[in-house]
């Protein structure tokens, strides 16, 4: 792919990702994650429609969200953990398990399809756009399933961002550990945790950060585990019809994933400087913006809105899912 082909889908991400970066200042409480994709989809439904745009904007969704994913590894290690103790561990692993089955039912009785149920289920449990980025190519999700998902979750994520500070200060008053495991447990992205604990105080966005970095860390479980899942499924297809659609490789782990793994451990072993983990994590956060606006660009508004109630009704049965079942786990396990 020639550079001036890209450039013009490039550019226009990467204008929308400024701006939207500059618009978070005065509205901290969306971020400027959710005013990107909002912002793309206004203006790729209106006036950046030109076609010369697509190879530019399916770089920037593809490519920088890979290079997101990766350098994510650099801003974490696994003694991170320890942090919140054994029973911390337990919340996040019963609260993801918990939230992609009742992801994937809820999806089957709505009628998606598995590769929107496992994105669906991936982005929820994990990280959002992150998340869904590393399980697209290992399940062969096509680019419309993708930016539906990751549209719906951000869309979904901006609503509990915006509810669960103050839900977590009426069940659990001052307990900051508490009120951590309920954003960091459930919502979806990075900044939207970061912004909804900081309507609370900073130590709530510590420990609310170490819950969802927990979450990140079993961002390859979770890849392998639906790569596993779609690798059957297409058994199951062969066995049955002789006939295999697609073109997947067999490989479940993407190169991007297996370098956030290697950049996590390398910085559990010797401790990088923090001026590496400061930078990964500033561009990381710039790339999935500017991909989260290419995204925006991409999605069709007319057929996203045909499946609204659908989709509606997935988006709040998984919201609810996630909230109900955090306040459970939190309840037996971690309310002292």
């Amino acid at each position: 792919m020639k550079i001036k082909d890209i450039l013009p889908g490039l550019v226009a991400s990467i204008v929308i990702a400024v701006v939207s970066q500059l618009a978070a200042q005065f509205v901290p409480a969306l971020g400027a994650a959710t005013i990107a994709i909002l912002l793309g989809i206004l203006l790729g439904n209106t006036v950046l429609r030109q076609p010369q745009l697509g190879k530019g904007t399916k770089f920037a969704e593809s490519k920088l969200l890979e290079y997101s994913v990766m350098l994510l590894g650099a801003t974490m290690t696994v003694q991170t953990i320890g942090q919140v103790g054994g029973l911390g561990i337990v919340f996040i692993l019963c609260q993801m398990t918990i939230t992609i089955v009742g992801a994937l039912w809820l999806g089957n009785r709505l009628g998606f399809d598995q590769s929107v149920r496992m994105l669906m289920a991936g982005g929820n449990a994990v990280c959002g756009s992150s998340a869904i980025a590393s399980i697209a190519p290992v399940i062969e999700a096509d680019e419309d399933a993708k930016g539906t998902v990751i549209t719906l979750v951000n869309l979904m994520g901006t609503v509990l961002m915006l509810t669960l500070p103050w839900l977590g200060i009426s069940l659990f008053g001052s307990n900051v550990v508490l009120k951590g495991a309920l954003i960091g447990g459930t919502l979806q992205s990075v900044g939207q945790v970061v912004a909804a604990a900081s309507m609370v105080n900073q130590t709530t966005v510590q420990f609310a950060t170490i819950f969802k970095i927990m979450r990140i860390m079993m961002l390859v479980v979770v890849v392998l585990i639906f790569g596993r899942l779609h690798q059957k499924s297409l058994e199951n297809e062969l066995a049955e019809d002789a006939v295999v659609s697609g073109n997947g490789n067999g490989h479940w782990l993407p190169w991007y994933v297996a370098g956030f793994l290697i950049l996590c451990a390398i910085n559990s072993l010797v401790s990088l400087p923090a001026i590496i983990g400061t930078t990964a994590h500033t561009i990381s956060s710039w790339f999935e913006i500017i991909a989260l606006a290419a995204i925006g660009l991409r999605l069709n508004l007319v057929n996203f809105l045909k499946a609204g109630k659908r989709l509606a009704l997935y988006g709040l049965g998984v919201g609810t899912i996630q909230v109900v079942s955090a306040l459970i786990l939190i309840t037996l396990l971690l309310k002292r």
